[in-house]
């Protein structure tokens, strides 16, 4: 199978391309933000060249739907948009945060990190992950708040056990109180980007907390699973998964907040 997967989600621009099932795959990462809408097209074109594939060969083209960073969402969208129109093949839309699980449970299985660095050089060596495992996938929404959505991997499938939600740190203690304690608390995985900014606010627990991302090559190792549920689209259909309509605040939003943090304490 050919693929050609990315996500400009996050602040990191992700992609990868697999030519054929089991066979050899490229991968890029860089900065992503504003600078995704210059480079990807590029790197894009780069990384097909690497892999002897034309756009007409692929089979689908993935792409990270969100939720994330609204210009990088319309960034993925119209680049995939245009890339599957002109070659002619389907758009596969990828929920951020099931990438984000998946990365976590690779991460996990293997001690290392996306790049393939081992993550804690102090750990025994794992031989794999649990069969069953369940992931808590965060995102940095900004704005003081994060995406959060729970997935659970039966071995082979993932399967989502709600829908992405936006919260403040503090609020996700009635999500955590539902994660399993005690003995499967190995098999319980926190994954995400939001560990350096709210790690001391999320509620506290005994799960390893693993960094992160919706990275493509955690997307080409979904696409199987996607693809046999008919997810993919034409390529019209590729459409972006917004959790927040409001992106910014207000300028008289910003004086309030300023002006209520200046008042005294009450006493």
């Amino acid at each position: 199978m050919n693929l050609l997967a990315f996500d400009t989600s996050t602040d990191t621009l992700s992609i990868a391309v697999q030519r054929g099932v089991g066979a050899a795959m490229w991968h890029h990462s860089g900065p992503g933000g504003a600078q995704a809408s210059t480079t990807l097209i590029p790197a894009i074109q780069q990384m097909m060249q690497q892999a002897g594939l034309t756009f007409a060969q692929l089979d689908a083209i993935a792409f990270g739907r969100g939720p994330g960073s609204f210009t990088g969402l319309r960034t993925a969208c119209s680049v995939a948009q245009g890339l599957a129109f002109g070659a002619g093949v389907p758009v596969l839309p990828v929920d951020s945060l099931m990438a984000v699980a998946e990365d976590a449970r690779a991460q996990y299985a293997n001690d290392t990190d996306d790049t393939g660095v081992q993550q804690r050089s102090d750990a025994p060596a794992r031989t794999g992950a649990p069969a069953r495992m369940q992931v808590m996938a965060l995102l940095d929404a900004r704005m003081d708040e994060l995406y959060a959505e729970r997935f659970d991997f039966d071995g082979a499938l993932w399967t989502s056990n709600g829908p992405c939600r936006l919260h403040r740190a503090e609020d996700l203690a009635a999500d955590f109180a539902v994660l399993p304690a005690g003995a499967l608390a190995a098999t319980t995985l926190l994954g995400g980007n939001v560990f350096a900014r709210y790690g001391q606010r999320l509620p506290a627990g005994a799960w390893p907390r693993i960094q992160a991302l919706p990275c493509a090559r955690a997307m080409l190792r979904l696409a199987p699973q996607l693809l046999r549920a008919g997810l993919a689209v034409p390529a019209d259909q590729a459409l972006p998964l917004y959790i927040r309509d409001k992106v910014a605040k207000t300028t008289q939003e910003r004086l309030l907040e300023k002006s209520a943090a200046a008042l005294p304490a009450p006493v």
